[in-house]
Formats: C-alpha cells, structure tokens, sequence
C-alpha cells in the first residue's frame, strides 16, 4: 500500500482510495472513446453508439465526485457540464425509441 501512496504522491490511504477511483472514472471516461471508435470501424462510416453515451455519463459522475472531493472549481464546472450534456443526449435517444 505504502509503495502505491508514494507512486500517486498521496499521504493516507483515503487519498489513495480517492486517487484509484478517479482513475477508475478516467478509464469509463477513456472507453467511450473505444467504443465509437470500434462501432464506426466497424460500420466503415463515423457512428456514436448509445453505450458511448453511458459511459460518458458514469464516468463524468465518478469524475465529478472526484473533482468535488477535491475541492477543483475548473474540474466541477467542466464536469458538471458534461454531465448535463450526456444526460439531455440519453433523454432523447430514449424519448425518440419511446415516440418509435
């Protein structure tokens, strides 16, 4: 534990239990990105899959707590942004099939 606190430059392992799960909220961020990617590969043509929407979300809402946590004013109101935005995204794709 004490060899991952120094790696992170954290003092206690709450601040490591928060480092790791920014991290964990990074990845969700970063796998958005590998699943359009792989969706529009596959589709030969530019696609925005629905699960790039959720992961955008799960991992703006484990970044924004971690952003809150950290007191970052810059980071919440990007965050808080963007989860706004992949909320009101979700809203409609489910209102359109609901309307389908």
């Amino acid at each position: 534990m004490q060899t991952l606190q120094t790696l992170f430059h954290v003092d206690s392992r709450l601040e490591l239990l928060w480092v790791l799960f920014g991290l964990f909220g990074q990845l969700l961020f970063t796998g958005r990105f590998l699943v359009q990617w792989i969706a529009s590969e596959r589709a030969r043509r530019s696609v925005v899959p629905i699960a790039f929407w959720y992961f955008s979300i799960m991992g703006g809402l484990v970044l924004l707590a971690y952003a809150i946590y950290r007191a970052d004013p810059v980071f919440i109101l990007g965050q808080t942004m963007g989860v706004v935005i992949y909320s009101r995204n979700l809203w409609l794709i489910h209102h359109q099939h609901d309307q389908a």
